[in-house]
Parts: structure tokens; sequence; C-alpha cells
């Protein structure tokens, strides 16, 4: 029986685990068996498989029963995930159901998340933008936070290693505060943003519309046909999953990768409880999970432990790590943990018509969705009453007319028209916002999940800081509107709960000082040195950028960093 158990705990011995397959996930995975390593994946989702998994990637509108739309009974069960603009009857199953996962609102908090390997990877937006100096510097520049421990020097070469496995696709526009990066082709802007795009060039000093920058194939090198996939087909169907790999996802990329090594074990349905710290040995030994389906608990064991479960989970996990050592959560000794949490600020947007162009119309569709306007205030100086700045996304288009009027021949003639509208266009705002102590995540001391482990209590709400940055979006993009011709100039704000942006951050921050904060510039727990964190909850700001991209290289450096650590004994 003891040879039995040994073995059994040879089984569950690894070199390093991976908590969390999604977009950083995936990148810890392929990075520690690139390097050799047998390395455990653990989801606590279903698997997810490209290509086999995608039940609706190429069903037809008139394919599913509701034509796209969920139903009342679906909906009205979820209003916390239907408000997500992806969440219908064609990527409804690849979303957490409001039910399935409970969690405690003590302020209003939209968590949109997805339990299966590749995690949200599957859904994200797919844009991909580098942050510069302007970013890292922010928080000793304009106080608040801590300082970044890291500065674009220190990424910068990570950004270039995993772009160019990723496929982002880009023009290289020169500007300081959006380094560029290693570039596919970009998508074109069509004819009114591009219009627009050279006005404010004419008329604005450090003011930008650029094509937006985007993690899709346009055109694939041999590293990406290596990955198995192929050139993006434009269909824009992307929330499905993309049968030909046209964009990036863990499920096309990085998990087949690693698990063609034939160093990677990928269990999902294992509900990570809490990771195992060993008071003697001064470090964790492994992680103790709940197999989702039998409720049984298991514990792995690795010398080195990365924790991507992505930003409030990977706050979870760690606040319900206990011991005689750490008996507030893991490496928590500065107090830190669950708080200054921060996320994007999505809640402006604003209209209008132009009445020029009318020679010019669109063909195809556009998977990048058209110019990216990077942020231009706050950023060589102070110039406003609020800290930081937005970026701005930017699209124009028509769409065919057609008319309902009329009987018999008349009705049809009206229906089979095609009279193009004139062109309309849209912006949306993506602010930063502040990480405060009082925006905070912490375990609720009653509330269990169905997996026995503590509910997360979220307590997290915008600020004045916020308020005045949005109004300042509203009133330059009028401006900036209106200095370009367009008319009928509609703003609109409205009062979504944080979370719906699906960019919270913080909880788990970097930081130079193990007093006022959690991780040292290689991402790992001041602490306990062999557990690092490289998803949204290392982030210190948030800065306006897309982060997903950020995750990938932190995580990317911070692998060979761990790496290197355990050849030289270190872990």
């Amino acid at each position: 029986m003891a040879n039995l158990n040994i073995d059994s705990v040879k089984d569950r011995t690894f070199d390093a685990i991976v908590i969390g397959s999604g977009m950083s996930g995936g990148w810890a995975a392929k990075e520690f068996t690139d390097k050799g390593l047998k390395t455990l994946v653990l989801e606590r989702g279903r698997d997810v498989k490209h290509l086999k998994d995608y039940p609706t990637t190429n069903l037809y509108p008139w394919e599913f029963p509701h034509h796209g739309v969920l139903p009342d009974d679906v909906q009205k069960a979820n209003p916390i995930v239907n408000r997500c603009y992806a969440f219908g009857e064609d990527a409804a199953h690849f979303f957490v159901k409001d039910a399935e996962h409970p969690y405690v609102q003590e302020k209003p908090f939209d968590w949109i998340r997805g339990y299966q390997t590749g995690g949200k990877s599957l859904l994200w937006a797919r844009q991909t933008q580098r942050w510069s100096n302007f970013d890292f510097e922010g928080p000793a520049r304009d106080g608040f936070a801590v300082d970044w421990p890291i500065r674009y020097a220190d990424i910068a070469p990570w950004y270039s290693y995993v772009e160019k496995f990723a496929g982002i696709s880009g023009n290289r526009d020169g500007i300081a505060e959006l380094p560029d990066g290693e570039f596919l082709p970009a998508f074109p802007l069509n004819a009114v943003e591009t219009y627009f795009s050279n006005h404010v060039k004419k008329t604005y000093k450090n003011r930008h519309v650029i094509s937006a920058r985007c993690a899709h194939l346009s055109k694939p090198n041999q590293i990406h046909l290596d990955q198995g996939r192929g050139q993006c087909q434009e269909r824009t169907l992307c929330q499905r999953g993309c049968p030909f790999g046209g964009y990036f996802s863990a499920n096309s990329s990085t998990i087949p990768w690693a698990l063609r090594s034939g160093h990677c074990t990928l269990r999902p349905h294992s509900v990570v409880e809490s990771i195992i710290y060993d008071d003697k040995k001064g470090k964790a030994t492994g992680v103790r999970v709940i197999d989702a389906n039998t409720k049984e608990a298991i514990e792995y064991f690795a010398d080195v432990i990365f924790v991507n479960a992505a930003a409030l989970n990977s706050n979870l996990i760690l606040l319900n790590s206990t011991s005689s050592r750490f008996p507030n959560g893991l490496g928590n000794d500065s107090g830190t943990l669950g708080k200054y949490v921060a996320f994007h600020n999505y809640s402006a947007h604003i209209n209008a018509e132009y009445d020029g162009a009318k020679e010019w119309t669109t063909d195809g569709r556009n998977p990048a969705g058209g110019g990216y306007i990077p942020r231009f205030r706050n950023v060589y100086k102070q110039e406003t009453n609020f800290l930081r700045g937005y970026a701005a996304g930017f699209s124009a288009y028509r769409w065919e007319q057609h008319s309902d009027n009329g009987i018999g021949q008349d009705l049809k003639n009206n229906l089979v028209k095609k009279d193009l509208s004139g062109w309309h266009v849209g912006s949306h705002m993506m602010g930063e916002t502040i990480p405060k102590e009082t925006n905070y995540v912490a375990l609720d001391k009653s509330l269990k999940d169905p997996w026995g482990i503590p509910q997360l209590k979220i307590s997290v709400d915008y600020d004045d800081n916020d308020e005045k940055m949005k109004k300042d979006y509203v009133e330059q993009m009028t401006e900036m509107f209106t200095s370009a011709g367009f008319t009928n100039i509609k703003a609109s704000t409205d009062h979504r709960a944080p979370g719906l942006d699906i960019h919270e951050m913080g909880g788990v921050r970097m930081g130079n000082d193990p007093k006022t904060s959690m991780l040292d510039k290689w991402h790992r727990l001041h602490a306990c040195k062999n557990v690092y964190v490289t998803d949204g909850a290392s982030m210190t700001s948030t800065s306006c950028q897309n982060p997903s991209l950020t995750y990938m290289a932190f995580t990317a450096r911070a692998v060979d960093h761990a790496v290197g650590e355990m050849k030289k004994g270190n872990v």
C-alpha cells in the first residue's frame, strides 16, 4: 500500500503547474513545454478542442432556432452575462451562466467569464496594442498606485516574441505613446475612416487615427502554418471559434502546441481550491483541486506554480490559500491582496453622419473593426482636471436600405432594391481607471460556491476621475467630429456596472516594495518565490490599451525567468 501511495504521488508530480488554460495560461504551457518541462495545466471548465468543439462556427443565420437571439427565458435567467455583446445563440455555450458560479456583489459588478479550455481567448475582441513608457511610468509620475518595477525596455523584446507567434496585424505608425510591433499587413481603413484619419493628422497635434491592430492572420507566416492555422477569412464570426485558426486563441495556438510537445498534461474539470504551502520548506509545493464533476479533492505537486486563472479568480485562489505562515492569503505580507482592483471605462459613445464620399462603399468585412485613436490626453504633461486618459475606437459604415412599402409587385421591387444609406460614424471610449484600496475583492465569510469554496465578494465602483474623463471624451470627440464636417452628432453615456469591459485587473499587483505590493519584477510573489502570477491580477495600473498582448508578453518573460531559477537551484 505504501508503494501505491508513492506511485500515486509520483503520478501527480510535475515540474510546473499552470492554473488556467486561457490567454496567459496557454502561453505558460507553451513556454514550459518548449523548454522540456513536464507541465500540468489545470482548467476548471470542460475541454474545448480546436475545430472539434465549435458547434456553431459554420451555421448560417437561418440554421439557428431563434435566428441568433437567445430565448427570453435564457436572457431573464442570466441578467449579468446577457449584457455582454457576444452572449448570443451562436456563442452562449462558451460563457459561464449566472447560476453556475455565484458571487457576491457588494457593489454592482458584471463578472463575465468563460470556463473551458482556452477561457475567454475564444471570445475576446482581439485588439492588441503595446504599452509604452508613458504607461509604465504613469503611477510614479502621476502619484497614484505604486511604481511599476519594470519599464518598456524590459518587456519590448517579449512583445516582439509573442507577436511573431500569435500573429498581429497592423501598421508601423511611428507613435511614441503606442510603440510599433512585429506586424502582419494591416486591415485597411475605409474611405471615410481614411478621411477622418487625414483630417485629424492635419488639424491636431499628437492625435492619430490608425488602423486598429488585431490578432488576425492577414497573411500567415510559416510559424503560423506550423501551428496548423490559416489565413483569416474576414468572416467576423470569431466568438464562435474559428475553424481556420485565423485569429489567435489558446485553443488554436498555444494549447495544442504544448500538447504536441509530449510534455503537457491538460486536466479539465479541475476547480483549484488553493495552493499548498509548506511552512518547513518555505515554499509552495502544489495545488489542491476539486474535481468539478465528482467533487473529489485531489492534490498535485510541482516545483513552480503559475497562477493564470483570470484576474479575479487568481485573487480568489490566493485569498483561499491560507496557512500558519500566511493566514490572510498566500504571499499576503503586505495586506494588499485583493485590493487596488481596477478596470476599463467603456461607458461613453458618440455617433454621427457624414454627407461626403457618396461615391464609395465598403466591400467585405474588417475583423479589426476599423480605426483606433491612441490616448492623447495627459501624455506629455498633465493638462486636464483628471488623471491619465482614454483611447477610442472609430469606425464608419453604410448599409443597404430596403423598403417594405407597397403591395404585390411594388413590394417585391422595394424589397430587392439595394439603395445605400449615407455614411454613419461611431466611436466608443476606452478609459483608464485609477486603482484604489477601496476597490477590492474578498472572500465571503458564509456563502460557498457549488464546490465548497468561499464565494468572491466584489466591491468595485467608478469615481469622480472617471466622470471627468468621460465628460472630456464627449467634449473632445464632439469637437473632432464637428471639425471633420460630421453632422447629427449624438453622444451617449450609460450607467453600466464595472466589469462589462471584461478588463478587470489588479489585486495581486507588482511593485518594488514588498510592503506595498505582492509581486516582484519577475511576477513572483515577494514572499513565496516559486509562485508566479502573470494574468490581469498582476497589473499595477491599467493604462487604456487592451491588455491581453501584455499578459502574453509578461507570461513568456516570467516563464523564462522561472526556468532559469530552476536550473540554478533557486526554486
